[in-house]
């Protein structure tokens, strides 16, 4: 699995997919389905969100060192001549 999370923290993602599979689907599934549910959405779906994540912390960075350099440049003296 991609992404590491504590076992208390995977027992709810997992009862909120048997909660989505009764409510939504009328559907009940065990635990051992949700936690395989769970683990398909990880490998398969999970790497785009982690890199949606990723980019969207890249722009803030950016974003922040052009920022940066824009008050860098405002701190400069002229020269004299």
């Amino acid at each position: 699995m991609f992404i590491k999370m504590p076992k208390d923290q995977k027992n709810v993602l997992i009862d909120e997919i048997q909660r989505f599979f009764y409510e939504e689907r009328d559907e009940e599934i065990g635990k051992i389905a949700a936690e395989a549910f769970l683990d398909f959405c990880f490998e398969h779906i999970g790497p785009s969100f982690y890199n949606a994540g990723v980019q969207d912390a890249m722009k803030i960075i950016q974003e922040r060192n052009q920022q940066a350099d824009d008050d860098l440049h405002a701190l400069k003296r002229p020269l004299s001549r």
